[in-house]
């Protein structure tokens, strides 16, 4: 089994969420990935590493996101790590709620629930969180 990886170290700026999702792009050619699967991830990264960005750093330039791609033609492994204080994924209200209908944020947890076969958040004690999705070919 081959396992590709990539590995990027990215500034606070919102641009990261291109290079990252150009970075995924070109790991998810290279496995030749459907193009419904191709859709999903892209949006699953690019919604991880905004919340990165926005919430996590809180587009400190100080601080930077981490992004880990592996890849295998049997599944592929997204981590993306900020350098924030960290949050609870339990407390975001729930974007399907007929309270938050109306509200312009907040869908970027349930995207990438919806869009990979598992996601977990690891929230570091030194500070810092890590949401790691696996999606399976």
């Amino acid at each position: 089994m081959t396992v590709a990886t990539t590995e990027l170290t990215l500034p606070s700026r919102i641009e990261a969420v291109n290079e990252a999702a150009a970075a995924l792009a070109r790991t998810l050619s290279d496995l030749e990935a459907d193009e419904q699967i191709a859709f999903g991830l892209d949006m699953a990264i690019r919604e991880a590493v905004t919340n990165a960005v926005m919430h996590g750093n809180k587009q400190d330039e100080a601080k930077e996101v981490r992004v880990n791609i592996k890849s295998s033609p049997e599944a592929i492994e997204i981590s993306v790590h900020d350098e924030g204080q960290g949050f609870n994924p339990t407390e975001v209200p729930d974007p399907t709620a007929a309270e938050n209908s109306m509200k312009t944020s907040g869908r970027g947890i349930f995207f990438m629930r919806n869009f990979v076969d598992e996601v977990e958040w690891l929230i570091r004690p030194e500070g810092g969180t890590t949401v790691k999705m696996i999606k399976k070919f």
